[in-house]
């Protein structure tokens, strides 16, 4: 069997693990659908795929292979970032903050600028699910103040153990890694055991995440998934793991 899958509304997500390629289409692609909602959402992260729609087109389902993905103890902290998180620690202009802008960071996100596209997948419909996941207390966000400004963040999904994370910006120089660093120092400390980074890029790369093949990657969330969720509270203190 070959997909991808056209779903109707009650049809689940095809399984990733028998999935076969159809080679005449996108690598990746698993599924159609026209619309999405929270539980689709849901369903999707719990089976290891993730949304990438694009304006005024069904909604897109994908399942890349093989999968980057950070597990936090391995992200790379350079000597810059070392000396930035150490200046944060001691300054109390900085902050960080979670949760507590998560409407502003994924519109900062559809609206920062990405190297080799136009547009954004973050689409309205993809902000008004996970705004409502964020409701829900399934997506987070990490966010990076300065001088009471928003200057940088990442939002993400959690399911038990695992993160999904999603999208990252920056309006001054670091304030994305900050944040993801302050994740990362979380994870390892809840247990978070991987996040999920969906694509390759050299900059991923350069932060430390890594290839996963298939049949590990899907091992892992299907048990990750299952465990509880952690207490998301934290501030700026935990980023003193990385000094």
């Amino acid at each position: 069997m070959s997909y991808p899958t056209y779903l109707n509304p009650n049809d689940p997500l095809p399984l990733p693990r028998f999935f076969e390629q159809d080679p005449k289409l996108p690598d990746g692609l698993i599924a159609i659908s026209d619309s999405m909602n929270p539980k689709r959402l849901i369903e999707a992260y719990q089976k290891g795929i993730f949304p990438w729609p694009s304006e005024d087109h069904p909604i897109l389902w994908w399942f890349t292979s093989p999968r980057m993905t950070l597990r936090p103890e391995d992200m790379i902290i350079q000597r810059s970032l070392k000396k930035k998180i150490q200046k944060v620690l001691v300054n109390p202009d900085w902050e960080i903050k979670i949760d507590h802008s998560f409407e502003t960071v994924i519109h900062s996100c559809a609206n920062s600028p990405r190297q080799g596209q136009d547009g954004t997948w973050i689409t309205p419909e993809i902000q008004k699910n996970y705004i409502a996941l964020h409701h829900q207390g399934i997506a987070h966000s990490i966010e990076t103040w300065y001088q009471d400004e928003l200057v940088g963040g990442l939002y993400g999904i959690n399911l038990g153990r695992m993160f999904y994370g999603e999208s990252m910006f920056m309006k001054t120089a670091d304030a994305s890694k900050i944040a993801l660093a302050a994740l990362c120092a979380k994870a390892i400390q809840s247990r978070i055991a991987l996040i999920d980074c969906q694509q390759e890029t050299s900059h991923l790369k350069s932060l430390g995440a890594k290839l996963m093949d298939k049949s590990s990657f899907l091992d892992a969330i299907e048990q990750l998934v299952t465990e509880p969720s952690p207490n998301w509270c934290f501030n700026k203190e935990v980023l003193a793991y990385w000094l």
